[in-house]
């Protein structure tokens, strides 16, 4: 009677979580479809020599120029779920914070798709050029080696000469990381002269640098960190997707995109038994493990970061987030109201989280109390800097005067009352904080990461 009691909550759990995480996505992408709407009437009305205008305004954008002592360009990457400009209308991913610099570029990469592919995505992003998976890669997961083709790269001139900030909120931090690796690994065909100093500064929000627990609430095993639970919130994520890739819709596609084109999932290309093979999990991402939850386990963290170096000429900033608090030696969410929705179940859950008894725990000195503290999403002790299998350098900042100056090949962490998801999206949501937020990242790219002399800002004139 106990095990079916329990049995029944925690499907009454999924089935809420399932319903919240829906209606979150379907405010997203109406908000999204509204703003066009609204744009399109008042573009409607607008003189057509203006509108004229406006096209070749929009044409230009999303590259930025290389003049005399112009500052590196500022890359903005989305997490898992995430978008870029050009996706979901008007709707920021970043809630607008790229308007907040002139040379800001913020590219679209499959929102479900392993670290790997979408820093070989973001590569080709910038540089130019038909994304090219790597061909071992590439034959070990099962898809094609080439993806999409950008005519010109958003920042052709990149190279060490002219180096890039990255800012990655989420996964976006370990696309960057495993970015930087490969410059170093000369891992691109073709690229022989990259290296990890194309890779200025990296800034990390609330990022994934060592893996979270909620993956095994969401429905990871905690015995490999790879394979899913037959029931669970991401069995029905699955079964969305492979739908939603299967039937191939191009406006919709257009509108989001969860960056599977090169498995080929589409009906023209696999028919109606390429669906069932995809649904019984003999094909696709989801059989092979190249997409992105495997590489967000502490497990595949840890595979992950095994390869991945802190490297000596290169800025790390870090914001760790938690929305917890200690009551009478439990963690609780240190609030209620102050918690998105979506995300107060698993801060919940989170900081109750225990490692199975019958399974092995993830890597040696694991301590489930370390893992308590979270956002919602990632836990604190994840967000601070690489810790695993090997802790990188580190300082822990209680003020910003602390570093600076900033020295390379160390990461400089904070920790901040926030969800994970208060700096995105929405800005209303965390009001002052989201300006004292990203003011202080674009400052720190702008005045005090920088390997030479200070660069000359668009609208400052040499003294």
């Amino acid at each position: 009677m106990g095990r079916l009691s329990v049995g029944i909550l925690s499907l009454a759990e999924l089935f809420v979580s399932a319903a919240v995480h829906l209606l979150f996505g379907l405010y997203v992408f109406s908000t999204a479809v509204a703003s066009d709407l609204s744009q399109a009437v008042t573009d409607r009305f607008k003189p057509n020599a203006f509108n004229l205008v406006a096209a070749e305004e929009e044409e230009s954008k999303g590259k930025v120029a290389v003049f005399e002592g112009s500052p590196p360009p500022i890359v903005l990457v989305h997490g898992i779920f995430g978008f870029g400009k050009g996706r979901l209308g008007g709707l920021s991913y970043f809630a607008g914070a790229e308007k907040k610099d002139e040379r800001v570029l913020v590219p679209d990469l499959g929102s479900l798709t392993s670290i790997h592919d979408r820093a070989c995505d973001l590569f080709y992003y910038l540089k130019g050029g038909q994304v090219d998976y790597g061909e071992e890669h590439s034959r070990i997961y099962g898809h094609s080696q080439f993806g999409k083709t950008y005519g010109q790269g958003h920042y052709q001139e990149w190279d060490e000469h002219h180096p890039i900030h990255f800012v990655g909120h989420s996964a976006g931090v370990q696309v960057v990381r495993v970015l930087q690796q490969m410059l170093a690994d000369k891992a691109f065909s073709g690229y022989e002269n990259t290296s990890e100093d194309w890779v200025l500064s990296i800034t990390s929000l609330s990022g994934a640098l060592n893996g979270t627990t909620r993956t095994y609430y969401d429905g990871m095993q905690p015995e490999d960190g790879r394979s899913m639970k037959s029931i669970s919130l991401l069995q029905f994520c699955r079964i969305g997707v492979i739908f939603y890739d299967w039937l191939n819709i191009s406006w919709l596609k257009n509108y989001y995109n969860f960056g599977f084109d090169h498995f080929e999932m589409g009906w023209r290309k696999t028919g109606v038994a390429g669906l069932i093979d995809l649904l019984l999990g003999n094909t696709g991402p989801f059989a092979s493990g190249d997409w992105i939850l495997p590489d967000l386990t502490i497990q595949g963290s840890i595979k992950l970061n095994s390869s991945l170096l802190t490297f000596p000429n290169t800025f790390y900033f870090s914001y760790a987030t938690k929305r917890t608090r200690k009551f009478m030696g439990l963690t609780l969410p240190s609030s209620v109201l102050g918690i998105h929705p979506m995300l107060f179940i698993r801060v919940l859950q989170m900081s109750q989280w225990r490692c199975p008894s019958n399974v092995p725990p993830p890597y040696k000195g694991y301590r489930d109390e370390d893992w308590e503290d979270n956002d919602g999403a990632l836990n604190t002790i994840s967000m601070t800097h690489p810790r695993l299998p090997v802790e990188h350098p580190s300082h822990f900042v209680m003020d910003d005067s602390e570093c600076q100056p900033l020295r390379p090949g160390i990461w400089y962490y904070k920790i901040i009352e926030a969800d994970h998801i208060l700096f995105i999206v929405n800005r209303e949501r965390a009001g002052v904080q989201f300006d004292l937020l990203y003011d202080g990242i674009f400052q720190r790219c702008r005045k005090h990461a920088f390997r030479t002399s200070p660069p000359i800002l668009p609208n400052e004139s040499c003294q």
